[in-house]
C-alpha cells in the first residue's frame, strides 16, 4: 500500500503553486518592466529568502510557468488529435486552443513573446523557442496526414504552411500583450479561420 504524500510535501507544492500563481498575475498586472525578487515577495506575503526556498532563483520560476504553458498546451493537443480525425478540423482545434489559452492566462503571454524575458538567464529564450518548435512540428504533422490519409493536396508546400499559420496565432498574442490585454487573441478569429481554411487546401 502507498504511503500518503507527507503533509510538508504537500504544503511545499502548494507554496510553490502559489508563488507561480502571484508571478503569473504580477506579469498580467504590471505589463512592462522586470520583475523583481523583493516585488514578487511582497506580494506572495513571505521574505525573499522564503522564495529561494521553494526556487533556487528567479528563472527558475520562469521555469516553471513554463512548464505549466507545455503541459497546459501538449496535453490538450493529444486529445485533439485523438478526437478528430481531419485535418481542416484538427488545425482549427489547435489553433484556437493556443490562442484560448493564451487569452486566459494574459500574464503568461508576456512570457510567449519573450517580453518578460528580456535580461533574464539565455535558457528560458531557448525553452520558449523549443516550445513555438514544438508547435509547428505538430502543425505539419497534422498536415502531412492530410495528404496521406485524406488525399487533400494542401495549397502550400507544408513547411511554409505551418510556419504562416503559427506566424498569424504568435502576431495575434503579440497584438494581444502590446494592448495591454485589450484586444482579444480570439476575437474575429472564426470568419478569419474560415477564410484561411478555404484557401488552405485545394
Amino acid at each position: 500500500m502507498l504511503e500518503k504524500q507527507p503533509t510538508e510535501q504537500k504544503k511545499t507544492i502548494q507554496r510553490k503553486d502559489e508563488i507561480l500563481q502571484v508571478l503569473a498575475k504580477i506579469l498580467e498586472e504590471q505589463c512592462q518592466g522586470r520583475i523583481t525578487a523583493a516585488m514578487l515577495a511582497k506580494e506572495v506575503g513571505v521574505s525573499e529568502a522564503d522564495l529561494y526556498i521553494h526556487f533556487h532563483n528567479k528563472a527558475a520560476m520562469y521555469q516553471g510557468l513554463i512548464h505549466f504553458i507545455e503541459e497546459s498546451l501538449f496535453t490538450r493537443i493529444n486529445i485533439i488529435m485523438k478526437e478528430h480525425s481531419t485535418t481542416l478540423v484538427r488545425c482549427e482545434h489547435l489553433l484556437m486552443l493556443i490562442l484560448a489559452f493564451a487569452e486566459q492566462n494574459a500574464g503568461l503571454c508576456r512570457i510567449l513573446t519573450g517580453e518578460a524575458l528580456v535580461g533574464e538567464d539565455a535558457e528560458l529564450h531557448y525553452r520558449i523557442n523549443r516550445l513555438f518548435d514544438r508547435l509547428e512540428a505538430q502543425i505539419k504533422q497534422v498536415l502531412r496526414e492530410a495528404e496521406i490519409r485524406e488525399g487533400l493536396e494542401i495549397a502550400l508546400p507544408i513547411t511554409a504552411t505551418a510556419s504562416l499559420l503559427l506566424a498569424i496565432i504568435e502576431g495575434r498574442i503579440v497584438q494581444f500583450v502590446r494592448s495591454g490585454f485589450q484586444r482579444k487573441p480570439t476575437h474575429e478569429w472564426r470568419i478569419q479561420w474560415e477564410h484561411l481554411a478555404s484557401s488552405l487546401v485545394i
